[in-house]
């Protein structure tokens, strides 16, 4: 008779038990019943154009040439075949940089070593013309060259070389040039050929 009384009482007990359990999360775990793990939240790029990463089909960087600015000085000095004008700024020239500076680094010849731009100017820095440079057994040799007016040279993703330079037009004063000239030079044949120009009006 008394084992009759106690068994509703504690099954009442049991009961209470596991109701709490589930309520602050520590029941029973069925299988299957869990949400689903949420994915990793997506990286959000930072870049607003600011700074660009690398992209197919940009020229890639050549390594360093494997001479100096003295030794391409030294060189010019003695090439018969370059350009007067030239031959006068480099001739007077005791301080390389006042005479030169190094540009970009190219492979425009495709033969695996690098060769120099180098930019010819006066005391002033204007910018008179420049060279290309290439390594031979005997030191730095001139293989191209281009005279204009405040001249700057980048190499293009087609491995071309882009020389945009200023040029005077008829009402110009002497110190402010404000025509603009675009052109394209490529290697081919063992030299350098002029494949397109523009001549932008001047701002």
């Amino acid at each position: 008779m008394r084992a009759r009384q106690l068994l509703p009482a504690a099954l009442a007990l049991t009961a209470s038990v596991v109701l709490s359990a589930c309520g602050n999360g520590g029941g029973l775990r069925v299988e299957g019943a869990e949400p689903p793990e949420s994915s990793p939240t997506p990286t959000v790029s930072t870049n607003r154009g600011f700074g660009t990463p690398p992209t197919p089909g940009r020229p890639a960087v050549a390594p360093p040439a494997a001479f100096t600015l003295p030794q391409v000085r030294d060189s010019l000095q003695v090439d018969k075949q370059l350009d007067p004008y030239f031959r006068k700024i480099v001739g007077r020239c005791s301080v390389v940089d006042r005479c030169l500076t190094q540009g970009p680094a190219v492979d425009v010849m495709k033969t695996g070593s690098s060769q120099l731009i180098v930019l010819i100017h006066t005391n002033e820095k204007f910018v008179i013309g420049a060279v290309l440079m290439a390594d031979s057994p005997t030191g730095p040799r001139r293989v191209w060259s281009l005279k204009a007016e405040q001249l700057k040279i980048v190499p293009s993703q087609q491995g071309d070389l882009v020389a945009e330079s200023q040029k005077f037009t008829l009402d110009d004063a002497p110190c402010c040039p404000s025509g603009r000239l675009v052109e394209v030079y490529r290697w081919a044949g063992g030299q350098m050929t002029k494949v397109s120009s523009k001549d932008p009006k001047g701002d």
